[in-house]
């Protein structure tokens, strides 16, 4: 794929995406997201995605839904794929953490995280970057699972 220079309505998207990230619920989410929740099983993973009495269904949501509508935009051409890439891992992140599980979770659930997985089927600095994270979120989970 040809590079193409971001335009500033691309820069002004990646900007926004990043201030929704700040709101105060969307942090606790994240947080609880990427520090808390590391469901082993897929049905650890759907006690709390499919329940939504669970005081954490709304944040797991929340965030999930964010990262996917990002990549959207990604894959719609709403904005530049190279300066997302550059600017965000967190969705690459989430795919990683539960790529130990994410055949089971699809079984039930086949379109959970799939923009964010057909990103990086789509775009070579997508894929780069999930693999570098995934090698770094295998290392979280190794120290983790020592503990």
């Amino acid at each position: 794929m040809e590079r193409m220079l971001a335009t500033p309505a691309d820069a002004e998207i990646v900007l926004k995406l990043y201030e929704l990230r700040t709101e105060a619920v969307m942090r606790q989410a994240r947080a609880w997201i990427t520090g808390e929740f590391w469901p082993t099983t897929a049905e650890e993973f759907f006690a709390v995605a499919e329940n939504p009495a669970d005081p954490h269904n709304a944040w797991f949501r929340q965030v999930i839904t964010y990262w996917e509508m990002a990549a959207a935009m990604v894959l719609h051409g709403a904005v530049s794929a190279e300066l997302f890439v550059d600017s965000n891992g967190e969705g690459f992140f989430l795919l990683a953490k539960f790529a130990p599980i994410l055949e089971a979770i699809r079984e039930k659930n086949p379109t959970f995280l799939s923009k964010t997985s057909d990103l990086i089927s789509r775009f070579s600095m997508a894929a780069q970057r999930y693999e570098a994270i995934l090698k770094h979120v295998d290392a979280i989970r190794s120290s983790r699972n020592s503990k």
